[in-house]
């Protein structure tokens, strides 16, 4: 696998961060085509339950973004079907990086 570029370690770092301030499964961040970024966790209350990569997306969607260029989630899993539909559903060719809680990329779609 290819070394990631500087853009996307920046995202798989803001990902990390995000997961280790929450406390949470997973972190996740987006680029939009602007190159602004966005990062969440997990969100699990008792009414709602959404994946760090829908609220980061969410988190873009609602500051403007017309566009996701990029993403990156960091789990000990993998992202599921939802996650990936909502990625493409802001950019049909944006990379998703997968990382572990290391920042090691062990996937790209």
């Amino acid at each position: 696998m290819a070394q990631p570029e500087p853009e996307d370690l920046k995202i798989i770092t803001l990902a990390r961060s995000a997961r280790a301030r929450a406390e949470a499964t997973e972190g996740a961040a987006v680029r939009d085509e602007t190159g602004r970024t966005y990062a969440a966790a997990t969100v699990e209350l008792p009414s709602l339950r959404l994946s760090a990569l829908q609220v980061a997306v969410a988190m873009a969607v609602s500051s403007g973004a017309a566009e996701v260029a990029a993403a990156a989630v960091v789990t000990e899993g993998e992202p599921g079907a939802a996650d990936v539909a909502v990625v493409r559903d802001m950019g049909a060719n944006a990379r998703i990086l997968v990382a572990g809680p290391d920042g090691r990329v062990r996937a790209t779609r």
